[in-house]
């Protein structure tokens, strides 16, 4: 269960990250009216708050975080800006996986 637990919050951490910055950049970039940027900076500080969730230390949970971060912001480019991945793409994120898998999760004595 604890596995399971700090994988959603791993991945809510990555949606409140990941959304947030893009309502940041939909405002300064695309033009969007400035309540997406303050919704999004009000999201982004809401990341800060649950990565604390996490049972591991600091560095292991971001480091790790960093891996989730790159497989989910591939997934958000396709499904919301259309963007597709390529093998490439995919092989890395795999790669990120691999790593957050030992990193978080390896036993230790």
């Amino acid at each position: 269960m604890t596995y399971f637990k700090s994988i959603i919050f791993f991945v809510i951490a990555g949606f409140c990250e990941i959304g947030g910055g893009y309502l940041v950049w939909l405002w300064l970039k695309e033009g969007k009216p400035v309540y997406y940027g303050i919704s999004g900076f009000l999201i982004l500080a809401l990341y800060g708050v649950v990565a604390t969730f996490q049972t591991s230390n600091f560095a292991r949970a971001y480091a790790t975080y960093g891996g989730v971060f790159i497989v989910m912001a591939l997934l958000w480019a396709w499904k919301i800006d259309g963007f597709k991945p390529d093998k490439f793409d995919i092989i890395g994120a795999v790669v990120a996986l691999v790593g957050v898998g030992i990193i978080m999760y390896a036993p230790r004595s």
